[in-house]
């Protein structure tokens, strides 16, 4: 089997971190794939740009990192959505959201890779969880209930979570975060970005 991955240094890092079938043949590329597709069983691109010759891979399994955006926005049927955020690649058990779970499972299959088939809605489900857990940190600092080293602390000894939320948005990006929430608050106010939040970023402080 050969796959081939589109990824910056550190998510092919953590790519590779994850236990691969020896069997499975990687091929990192940069930012274009369309002249090495064709003996490539999958393609998974990591990378938050999207390839301009997406449209020119009609048959080959592609799974893209794109937790904000649905399969319909997509020019082709053989996609597959997965959480790629920094911090999530490494996971055990991937999401995915797709039309052709047989092919999720054929891939997986021969990576030796766990996943869990999740709706196909903006978010996913850990993503959108996080991004609620990270905005309600922001109201807590912007009311002024405490400082964010502090609410860090508070969540890792209060909860066990690896991260605190701000560490979660520095790691993950705050861009990605945002750019979630605004897209979740259209529909449901309880993600409303909160002020503090989009005062950074207005000012680029992230």
């Amino acid at each position: 089997m050969e796959i081939i991955v589109l990824a910056d240094e550190e998510q092919q890092q953590e790519f590779l971190s994850k236990k691969i079938n020896p069997e499975v043949k990687i091929i990192f590329t940069g930012k274009t794939f369309q002249a090495q597709t064709a003996n490539a069983d999958a393609i998974f691109i990591l990378l938050q740009e999207i390839p301009d010759d997406l449209r020119a891979i009609n048959k080959t399994p592609v799974f893209i990192n794109a937790v904000s955006k649905t399969l319909n926005h997509f020019p082709i049927d053989n996609v597959h959505r997965f959480n790629g955020w920094n911090g999530f690649i490494n996971r055990p058990v991937w999401e995915i959201a797709s039309n052709h779970e047989n092919i999720v499972t054929q891939v997986f299959k021969m990576l030796q890779w766990q996943y869990t088939l999740v709706k196909d809605e903006p978010g996913m489900v850990t993503a959108r969880i996080l991004s609620m857990i990270i905005n309600e940190a922001y109201y807590a600092f912007g009311e002024g209930v405490s400082t964010k080293k502090e609410i860090d602390l508070a969540m890792k000894l209060g909860t066990n979570y690896p991260y605190g939320p701000f560490e979660w948005a520095n790691k993950i990006g705050l861009n990605n975060i945002y750019g979630l929430l605004k897209i979740l608050e259209k529909n449901n106010e309880r993600y409303t970005v909160a002020e503090a939040m989009q005062n950074e970023m207005e000012n680029k402080k992230y």
